[in-house]
């Protein structure tokens, strides 16, 4: 089993959060492809990191599906179409082996 978590940021390069059907078409998306999914939706986390000797930040949301089949052209097509709607340099999306008890 294969757990996959999007880092997304809320809110476009100069502070403007995304306008919110952005991010309902997505979890709806995920959502029906995979029967579910998790999104920590109510605080967001924060991303720091370095760039160019700055140190950038973003307010993201984490979202999470779970599927026994990794199919990942279907996951850096989905990675390339957040780059560019949400204007980004880069998107990490993340998987994890993960067993179920």
């Amino acid at each position: 089993m294969h757990l996959i978590q999007l880092l997304l940021p809320v809110a476009d390069n100069d502070g403007r959060p995304f306008d919110a059907a952005l991010p309902a078409a997505l979890r709806r998306e995920l959502a029906e492809r995979f029967g579910g999914l998790t999104a920590y939706t109510r605080a967001p986390a924060e991303g720091v990191w370095a760039h160019d000797g700055t140190r950038d930040r973003d307010d993201i949301v984490v979202v999470e599906v779970m599927t026994d089949r990794l199919d990942r052209g279907w996951w850096k097509g989905l990675r390339l179409r957040l780059e560019r709607d949400l204007r980004q340099q880069s998107i990490l999306i993340r998987c994890h082996e993960v067993e179920v008890l």
